[in-house]
């Protein structure tokens, strides 16, 4: 059986990256980079916080004659000491200004009486306040704030259990997906799709616009095979490398990052290649508006942008304006982000990520359609 002429443009490009050592690099070398930058970027979590600490309370009795209790103290001891870096300071006007000078993050007020009114709360004493502790917080930087206040909180109830005092109100979450997942395990699908997307583009790209301008191009067409030969070659070569740069960044996030992974790998790497066709198509697309090698890095912003804001890579898009959200769907890779974190994250299979695979399928064979188009337009 006679092969399909379009394997035999596969393999000429891949002769080609087999001599040019700065595409293969860009190839191997590139996703490992981002997956390690981006990856000890967002795995890591807040430590070592600074926080002023303003303790006026001066306990109370216990209920063992001749003993103290003292609330802030075991409010303190439930503290991570590792997310915390606790400072005591006498005075609170002091501790607010450390704050608002950018030496401390936060400052913890108990005031004066707070374990006499917990103490009375549990001995059902008439009259009783609300015990409140009161916290100074600079919130300009969201997650070391978000940091500090679940941190405060947790010892908070771990003191309430301690003491026998019971919130009114509990909650108790129980995960349906992702049991302990961490950002990271949500971070590495989206990095995945941005990685191939962006390297599959524009390398199709300046290896387009370097056909064009050496000739080659005109010479392929010149032979029998036809144009959408010239485009599934690409197509099957770029799927080719988008599935192995994917498995060297699924190695990496669980040898390195020991992500999670609860579904099938494969169908998540089927999800890339669908992708990395698309991304190829999309390249030579683009090839068509430059005429020569060094106009190519001005296409990285429109590639680069929408890609980064809108395809839910970095936060997800509930966080994104309601008016802008629409356009997320233009973007191929949002198709491919929610695909894989739903295999990925939650096990799901075919039956439950068809939309984004039809999705990803029609702007393949829309950009395929246009690509080769683009190509019978130039040769004529």
């Amino acid at each position: 059986m006679k092969a399909p002429r379009f394997l035999a443009v596969t393999r000429r490009i891949f002769l080609d990256l087999k001599n040019d050592k700065r595409t293969l690099a860009l190839i191997f070398i590139a996703p490992i980079f981002a997956m390690f930058v981006f990856g000890l970027a967002f795995s890591g979590e807040v430590k070592d916080v600074r926080v002023e600490v303003v303790n006026l309370d001066k306990g109370a009795p216990g209920p063992v004659p001749g003993t103290t209790v003292s609330i802030p103290e075991k409010v303190l001891s439930n503290i991570d000491d590792e997310t915390l870096d606790l400072h005591d300071e006498a005075d609170l006007d002091a501790a607010i200004q450390r704050v608002k000078d950018g030496d401390a993050y936060a400052a913890i007020e108990f005031p004066e009486g707070l374990t006499a009114g917990v103490m009375a709360q549990m001995q059902g004493q008439p009259g009783a306040g609300q015990a409140e502790v009161k916290l100074y917080l600079d919130q300009s930087n969201v997650n070391v704030a978000n940091a500090v206040v679940q941190e405060l909180n947790q010892a908070l109830l771990e003191t309430s259990k301690e003491a026998g005092i019971e919130p009114p109100v509990t909650v108790d979450s129980i995960a349906i997906y992702g049991k302990g997942a961490k950002f990271i395990d949500f971070f590495v699908p989206g990095i995945m799709s941005f990685v191939v997307f962006m390297l599959t583009t524009l390398l199709t790209l300046m290896s387009f616009v370097g056909e064009r301008t050496s000739g080659t191009l005109v010479r392929m067409l010149a032979t029998p095979l036809r144009e959408r030969d010239i485009v599934m070659g690409y197509a099957v070569t770029f799927s080719i490398i988008g599935i192995v740069q994917s498995s060297i960044l699924l190695a990496i996030g669980i040898l390195v990052f020991d992500i999670i992974i609860v579904g099938n790998v494969l169908l998540a790497l089927l999800v890339i290649a669908l992708l990395a066709v698309v991304s190829q198509a999309l390249g030579i697309l683009l090839s068509s508006m430059a005429r020569r090698e060094s106009q190519v890095i001005q296409f990285f912003p429109f590639i680069i942008l929408p890609v980064f804001l809108l395809a839910g890579i970095f936060w997800p898009l509930e966080a994104i304006p309601s008016w802008l959200r629409p356009f997320s769907y233009l973007v191929p890779p949002t198709y491919s982000v929610q695909a894989c974190r739903a295999v990925m994250l939650k096990g799901w299979g075919i039956s439950q990520i068809w939309v984004d695979i039809v999705a990803l399928l029609a702007f393949a064979a829309v950009f395929l359609s246009l690509a080769t188009a683009s190509l019978k337009v130039r040769k004529g």
